[in-house]
Formats: structure tokens, C-alpha cells, sequence
């Protein structure tokens, strides 16, 4: 059974840090894409915030750029989201979705994580 957790959310306020991991287990044969989402709770559609490749190549959100820092560590099948200076507006739920081969096919498939919460007060 492969799971993707992930981990750190909580309240902070407006200008502080926080930072987001998440690690997905099972057997996992390969992950491709790692990234963040988020989701305002108005029940909007998730948004991507960052995404990292195997490779080590970044996309950010034009509204996190110059303050988030996306980054993973393979060996350990981990993705963490560094986020600083933070605003009211980055309150929301955080997502974690992987992209990962975990049977002996080529296919690759998405596994999201539950969420955690990140609430900035201003």
C-alpha cells in the first residue's frame, strides 16, 4: 500500500516561515514529478504552488516566486516546500502530489496526500 503524507502545517504569523515536507511509502519503483498544491477552503479549485523533477528542475506559482523554495531528496522519497515571508493570502490547505511508478509496468500514476493546514495571521 503506497501512502504520500504530509507533514508541518500549522499557524504562523504574516513575515514567518514554514516548512512543508511530505514522504510518500510502499513500494515505490520510481517518482517522477513531485509537488504542492493549495486549496482555499471556498471550495476552489487547487492551485499549483511548485513542482520539482527528478532532474532537480523547478515551477513556481507567479504568486509564491521569490518566497517559496521547493526542494527533495530522493533517496528518501521526500519533497519539502520552504516557504518565507509569508501572507494572509497564502492561508490554505496544502496538497502533496507525487507521480510514481509502483508496479512493474511503465505506468506512472498521481498519489495526493491528505492536506495540512497552513493558516497566516496578519
Amino acid at each position: 500500500q503506497v501512502q504520500v503524507v504530509e507533514s508541518g502545517g500549522g499557524l504562523v504569523q504574516a513575515g514567518g516561515s514554514l516548512t512543508l515536507s511530505c514522504a510518500a511509502s510502499g513500494i515505490i519503483f520510481s517518482i517522477n514529478v513531485m509537488a504542492w498544491y493549495r486549496q482555499v477552503p471556498e471550495g476552489k479549485a487547487r492551485e499549483l504552488v511548485a513542482q520539482i523533477t527528478t532532474g532537480g528542475s523547478t515551477n513556481y506559482a507567479d504568486s509564491v516566486k521569490g518566497r517559496f523554495t521547493i526542494s527533495r531528496d530522493n533517496a528518501k522519497n521526500t519533497v519539502f516546500l520552504h516557504m518565507n515571508s509569508l501572507k494572509p493570502e497564502d492561508t490554505a490547505v496544502y496538497y502533496c502530489k507525487m507521480n510514481m511508478r509502483t508496479t512493474a509496468s511503465m505506468i506512472y500514476r498521481d498519489y495526493w496526500g491528505q492536506g495540512t493546514q497552513v493558516t497566516v495571521s496578519s
